[in-house]
C-alpha cells in the first residue's frame, strides 16, 4: 500500500467517529455534519451496528449492575456509538454524607486519564506555528539540565521517549492554594534527571507532563489550567470539566468524593480526611485530595458525556485540524506486551500496543482502539475511543477497590467481541 494510500485510510478511519453523517461526504464534496445530541438514544437506523452485549440488558450492563450491587463499584459506565448513547448507567453516591447520587452530569477524577489533554494544548500550539515538535526542551525553558534542554524534543516528551525520570512526589504536604501548586510542580519538574538517551521509552515518567505544561505556560503566558479549559474544554462544550480545587470539591454537588479503602476495610473519604490516605503498596500514603487542584498536565475532573464531547471534537475538527488529530492518535513506536500498552500494564490483550501522543493505540481483535486509563486513590477513570466503528466508552469511578482490568476488558469484549 502506497503512502496515499495509508493516509487515505488514516483519513477515512477519524472520520467514521467524528461525528459525521454515516454518508460521510456528500455527492458535491461537502461534508455532512452529524448534529445528534452525544446523550440522544440510537435511533433504528443503527440497530445492525449495535451488538447485543452493549445494549441495555446486556452482557456488560449485567456485569456492572452485579458489581454495583455487590458495592464492587460506584460510578458511571457509558457507551456511545457515532455520537448516540446507547448504554448510559450511574451507581452508588457522589457524595454519601449530603446522599448525593452519582449521575451522568457528574465529574470524577481523572488522575493519568486527564493527561492526553495536555498532547492536545501542544499540538494547538504546533498546528498555529507557535511551536514545533522537534524543538528541544530549552527552545523555551531554562533552568534545565544541559543535556535535557539541547538534546530532549516535545516528541520525545509527547511519545513517552525522553529518557528522563523524575523524583518521587511529596505525597503528605497539604497545599493551600494554586500558586502554592504551581510553585512547587515548577521546581519538581526541573529535577527530572536523564536515565537514558533520549528516544528510550520511558515509564510513565512525571517530567513527560509536567514539562510540555510547563511550554503551555511560556508560549501562551497563561496557566495551563486556564488554557486547557478555555482552548479545549470550552472549545468542545465539555461543562462539566475543569480543574476544580479543593474547595470546589468540597462544596460543589456535581463532583464525586473519592472513597479510599483503608486497612480496616471501611472507606472514607478523601477530600474529607485529608489525614489519611492509601494503604496500597503502589500509592502507599496518597490522598489526591491533598493537593490543593491537581498538577498540570495531569488529572483534572471530567463528566462521562464530556468525554464523548472530546472524541467527536477530535474527529469533527473543532479541537485540533484533521491531520494534527491524527498525529495525535497515531501509533508511534511499539510497546512492549503488558508493559505500558493500551492500559500501561493493565493487562488489557492485545495484538499489538503502540505509543501515541499520551492516548496508547492498540490492535485489538483487528481493530484500533486509542484509550488511557487513570487510578488514584478514591477513584478510577478510563476512556476508550474505538475510530474504526464510531464506539467511545467511557468508566467512571469513586471507589478504589474494584476490578478496573475486568471492567474495561468487558467493555472491549462487548464492543469488539473477542
Amino acid at each position: 500500500m502506497n503512502s496515499d494510500s495509508v493516509r487515505g485510510v488514516e483519513r477515512r478511519r477519524l472520520l467514521g467517529w467524528g461525528g459525521l453523517a454515516v454518508a460521510g461526504v456528500a455527492a458535491a464534496g461537502v461534508q455532512l455534519v452529524d448534529s445528534r445530541p452525544a446523550h440522544a438514544a440510537p435511533g433504528p437506523t443503527d440497530s445492525h451496528a449495535i451488538p447485543p452485549d452493549t445494549r441495555p440488558g446486556g452482557a456488560y450492563d449485567r456485569y456492572v449492575a452485579k458489581l454495583a450491587a455487590e458495592d464492587k463499584f460506584s460510578g458511571v459506565v457509558l457507551l456511545s456509538h457515532r455520537g448516540r448513547t446507547v448504554l448510559s448507567r450511574s451507581y452508588g453516591m457522589a457524595d454519601k454524607e449530603k446522599g448525593i447520587r452519582n449521575h451522568e452530569g457528574v465529574a470524577f477524577n481523572l488522575s493519568s486519564a486527564g493527561k492526553p489533554f495536555g498532547a492536545v494544548a501542544i499540538l494547538q500550539l504546533a498546528q498555529r506555528g507557535k511551536v514545533r515538535l522537534s524543538d528541544t526542551v530549552g527552545t523555551y525553558l531554562t533552568g534545565f539540565a544541559k543535556e535535557i534542554s539541547e538534546r530532549v524534543t516535545l516528541h520525545h516528551l509527547l511519545s513517552g521517549t525522553s529518557g528522563l525520570n523524575t523524583p518521587e512526589e511529596d505525597l503528605q504536604r497539604i497545599f493551600q492554594s494554586r500558586e502554592e501548586v504551581h510553585e512547587f510542580y515548577e521546581r519538581w519538574a526541573r529535577e527530572a534527571k536523564p536515565v537514558a538517551a533520549p528516544g528510550t521509552p520511558t515509564d510513565h515518567a512525571g517530567a513527560e507532563v509536567a514539562i510540555p505544561a510547563l511550554i503551555v505556560e511560556a508560549v501562551t503566558g497563561t496557566t495551563y489550567w486556564d488554557y486547557v479549559e478555555e482552548h479545549i474544554f470550552g472549545r468542545c462544550g465539555m461543562t462539566g470539566t475543569a480543574f476544580y480545587t479543593r474547595p470546589q470539591w468540597l462544596t460543589d454537588r456535581h463532583i464525586a468524593h473519592s472513597y479510599m479503602r483503608q486497612a480496616d476495610g471501611g472507606r472514607v473519604d478523601a477530600v474529607r480526611h485529608l489525614d489519611k490516605g492509601s494503604p496500597d503498596p503502589l500509592q502507599l500514603g496518597k490522598n489526591p485530595a491533598r493537593s490543593f487542584i491537581d498538577f498540570p498536565g495531569d488529572g483534572g475532573f471530567a463528566t462521562a458525556p464530556d468525554l464523548v464531547r472530546f472524541a467527536h471534537a477530535l474527529g469533527d475538527g473543532t479541537v485540533l485540524d484533521r491531520p494534527y488529530a491524527e498525529l495525535f492518535m497515531g501509533a508511534k513506536i511499539p510497546l512492549a506486551p503488558q508493559g505500558g500498552g493500551l492500559r500501561e500494564g493493565l493487562g488489557t490483550p492485545a495484538d499489538a500496543s503502540f505509543a501515541t501522543y499520551m492516548m496508547p493505540v492498540s490492535l485489538i481483535n483487528g481493530q484500533w482502539v486509542n484509550g488511557r486509563a487513570g487510578v488514584n486513590p478514591g477513584s478510577f477513570a478510563s476512556w476508550n475511543i474505538y475510530p474504526d466503528t464510531g464506539w467511545v466508552g467511557v468508566i467512571l469511578g469513586n471507589y478504589d477497590d474494584v476490578p478496573f482490568q475486568e471492567i474495561i476488558q468487558r467493555e472491549m469484549q462487548a464492543i469488539i467481541g473477542w
